[in-house]
């Protein structure tokens, strides 16, 4: 099953938990870059914070990443 997962500081992101949304607070970069390492499988997008962004602006970009997007 194909799942999107929301990253980022938990104020931030608590709402999308009522969407369906897989939370993954990530409050600090070294945080951040965790969660995206232990993205489970089946998770096609993921929804970011600006902070959580800026922390993973590489491994984004790889080639087997899954779609992100960046909350305003």
């Amino acid at each position: 099953m194909e799942t999107v997962a929301v990253l980022g500081e938990r104020p931030l992101i608590q709402g999308f938990a009522l969407a369906g949304g897989l939370l993954l607070v990530a409050d600090t970069p070294d945080q951040a870059r965790e969660q995206w390492e232990r993205l489970p499988a089946g998770v096609r997008v993921v929804v970011l914070t600006p902070a959580a962004a800026a922390a993973l602006s590489m491994a984004r970009e790889a080639p087997d990443a899954p779609m992100t997007v960046v909350m305003p």
